[in-house]
């Protein structure tokens, strides 16, 4: 899969005219080669890949993931660094770039650290931009990455089961933290298991639950907490930070009431955002712009008289957030393959309703990858 994917990449390279890439985006890093670290520049660890298009591929990465890097990498050399020996990670670059016409970066993911000393070896204005070639490459999935985000759907909606679960009268919010995160690291260790033979990918969910309750939903991404939840409470569940199976990621979000829904307004503000929702997966099909999607969406909001929402949605797979974007502006066509979240939501002072899923786009429409009820009757636990 790896070898493909940089055949193919190196491939564009020389159709654009680019000899070297420097990648050190990590989500790109692994979509190149397989290789993943849990760290990266967290630490001040640089970890550059080198992509020639006619030369061998070259993975600069600290000693100390070494071990790791020689055991799934698909490079064809590694040259590791260690804290304060010579001129660590910069060692190799010069010899990199030194008879390279033209040389490629990503600018918006390249470390600043990185990005200065790049700007001692090559004049900025001579450097070209790498991501565009990406960007479009990752847009369409493999059926292999398909495979994933349907493996990445079904640990989704365990979490979701079990979080639903765990809401209760009297429970605090980080009890269905450990809940969900359970539920999905269960789910995860038993597909790969089942389907993948790579064993150092870790089933582990390592996000912080994104939930809130009572008057603390209007803030979108507040994680959970030790706040004690109380019958006739809404509370927002979301999991697109967790739902990250294989390093796949996916969007996934619902809101519940405990008991009853003791304001009976805060069902009408979600019977619009679930409108919201409708409207834009019944305009979700190859061939559209990915604005139209977020058009229909806003519509029902706007004409419900609630303020301009926030974007419907947004493309995933190995990054939280991929192109195309479904929000004004953005006229890319929608094509089979994609995966997409798709959001319905609406915002008030008070309170704020949310129901996203994720989604293929296939010939005819759309997959759906995550699943769980969503009604009015349904979403009252």
């Amino acid at each position: 899969m790896f070898k493909v994917r940089m055949s193919r990449f190196k491939a564009r390279l020389a159709q654009a005219n680019i000899d070297v890439a420097l990648i050190t985006d990590e989500d790109n890093v692994y979509y190149l080669t397989g290789y993943y670290d849990y760290l990266h520049m967290e630490f001040g660890r640089p970890t550059i890949l080198v992509v020639s298009k006619d030369d061998a591929t070259l993975l600069i990465t600290p000693t100390i993931d070494l071990a790791s890097a020689n055991a799934i990498a698909d490079v064809d050399r590694i040259a590791a660094w260690n804290d304060g020996m010579g001129d660590e990670w910069r060692e190799e670059l010069p010899g990199a770039v030194k008879s390279a016409t033209a040389v490629a970066i990503e600018p918006e993911q390249m470390p600043p650290l990185v990005r200065s000393y790049i700007d001692s070896l090559i004049d900025a204005t001579d450097l070209k931009n790498v991501t565009p070639i990406l960007v479009k490459m990752r847009m369409i999935k493999s059926q292999d990455e398909l495979q994933l985000a349907r493996h990445a759907g079904q640990v989704a909606n365990a979490m979701m089961h079990a979080g639903r679960e765990a809401i209760a009268n009297g429970i605090a919010e980080y009890e269905v933290a450990i809940a969900t995160s359970n539920a999905g690291t269960r789910k995860a260790a038993e597909l790969l298991a089942q389907h993948y033979k790579n064993t150092d990918m870790s089933p582990n969910t390592h996000f912080l639950q994104i939930m809130a309750s009572g008057e603390e939903i209007i803030k979108t991404h507040h994680r959970a907490s030790t706040r004690i939840m109380k019958h006739g409470e809404p509370v927002f569940l979301c999991f697109c930070g967790m739902t990250n199976f294989h390093r796949f990621k996916l969007g996934f979000d619902r809101t519940f009431w405990i008991g009853e829904i003791a304001k009976k307004a805060q069902a009408d503000v979600y019977h619009v955002a679930l409108t919201s929702q409708q409207a834009a997966l019944k305009a979700l099909r190859p061939g559209v712009t990915a604005e139209s999607v977020h058009a229909e969406y806003a519509e029902v909001i706007k004409s419900a008289g609630y303020d301009y929402p926030f974007r419907c949605g947004r493309a995933t797979g190995f990054s939280f957030l991929e192109k195309p974007q479904l929000v004004t502006g953005d006229k890319t066509l929608l094509q089979p393959g994609m995966v997409l979240a798709v959001d319905g939501s609406v915002s008030t002072d008070t309170f704020r309703a949310q129901v996203g899923d994720s989604f293929i786009i296939t010939d005819s429409g759309y997959e759906t990858l995550t699943d769980h009820p969503k009604d009015i009757d349904s979403i009252v636990v």
